[in-house]
C-alpha cells in the first residue's frame, strides 16, 4: 500500500537465481537484467507466509542490480590451499584424504553394527518388561511425529498413539539394549569420565557461544548425562563382541558404500 515494511529492505544480497529463495515470482522478474538497471518486482506474498501480516498482500520490491556473477572452477594450486590452512596442495590432499578415510571407516562400522545387531536380534528372545517397552514405543512414535512434523518446536500436541510397527521396533531397541547391558556387565565394561568429557565436548559444539551453558545443564542433568552414555557404552559392547569374532573385510566402492549407508535408514 504505499508503504515500507519491515524486514522487507536489503543491501548487497548475494541472490542465487535458481535457488528460489524468495517468494514465488521474484527470482524470474530479475532475469536478463544487467548491471545498473533499476527493477521494480511485483509480487504477492504467499497465503501461508510465515508472518501473519505479509501473508496474501501485494508488495513492490525496488531493485538495483549491482553485480552479476557465475560460478568459476577454482584454480588447483598451492595458494588455494593455503586458502584452507594446508602449506601446500600436497598437503590439502592429504588433509581430504585422511577425513574421507575417517568417514568412510565410521560409515563401515555403522554398517557392520547393524549387521550384527540383526545377528543378535535373531538369536536372542526373551520376555520383556512392558512398562519399558511402552514407554520406547512412545518414544519412537513422538520423535518420528516430531521429524515429520517440523514446524512444531514444542510438545503442546495431541497425544501420538503408537502404531504396530512402533512397538515391534520398541520391542527389538528394548531387547537388544537389555541384551547389550548384560554383555557389558559381565565383560566389566565401562565408560571412563574423560569419553564422557569427550562426548560432552562434541555435543556441545551443536551451540556455539553456549558451550558453558550447556557443559552446566549436562552437569544438572542425569537423564542427559545418560543419553550421552549410552551410545558410547554401546559401542563398546558391541567392540568387545566383535573383538571376539572372526572378522573379514570386504572391499566395495563408494557409491556401494553410500547404498549400504541409505539402506541403515529404510528399516
Amino acid at each position: 500500500d504505499g508503504d515500507y515494511f519491515e524486514g522487507g529492505t536489503a543491501e548487497d544480497y548475494p541472490l542465487v537465481l535458481g535457488s528460489n529463495s524468495f517468494i514465488p515470482g521474484f527470482e524470474a522478474q530479475l532475469v536478463g537484467t544487467k548491471v545498473g538497471d533499476e527493477v521494480k518486482v511485483d509480487v504477492t506474498f504467499p497465503e501461508e507466509y510465515g508472518a501473519a501480516n505479509l501473508a496474501g498482500k501485494a508488495a513492490v520490491f525496488e531493485c538495483t542490480i549491482k553485480a552479476l556473477k557465475e560460478p568459476k572452477a577454482a584454480e588447483l594450486d598451492d595458494e588455494l590451499a593455503k586458502k584452507y590452512g594446508a602449506e601446500d596442495l600436497a598437503g590439502l590432499k592429504g588433509q581430504i584424504a585422511e577425513r574421507l578415510g575417517v568417514e568412510y571407516q565410521g560409515a563401515s562400522k555403522a554398517i557392520m553394527k547393524r549387521a550384527l545387531l540383526d545377528q543378535l536380534d535373531g538369536l536372542v528372545k526373551f520376555d520383556l518388561p512392558a512398562a519399558l517397552v511402552e514407554a520406547e514405543a512412545n518414544q519412537i512414535a513422538h520423535q518420528l511425529w516430531h521429524e515429520e512434523n517440523p514446524e512444531v518446536q514444542g510438545h503442546n500436541h495431541d497425544a501420538i498413539e503408537p502404531t504396530d510397527e512402533h512397538k515391534s521396533l520398541a520391542e527389538r531397541r528394548v531387547r537388544l539394549g537389555l541384551l547389550l547391558a548384560e554383555i557389558g556387565r559381565k565383560a566389566e565394561i565401562t565408560v571412563t569420565d574423560a569419553e564422557m568429557t569427550q562426548a560432552v565436548l562434541n555435543a556441545a559444539r551443536q551451540y556455539p557461544g553456549q558451550e558453558r551453558q550447556f557443559f552446566e545443564f549436562v552437569q544438572k542433568n542425569p537423564q542427559m548425562q545418560q543419553q550421552l552414555r549410552a551410545p558410547l557404552f554401546e559401542d563398546k559392547v558391541v567392540d568387545h563382541i566383535v573383538g571376539q569374532a572372526k572378522v573379514t573385510e570386504k572391499e566395495v566402492n563408494k557409491d556401494e558404500l553410500q547404498k549400504a549407508i541409505d539402506a541403515l535408514d529404510e528399516i
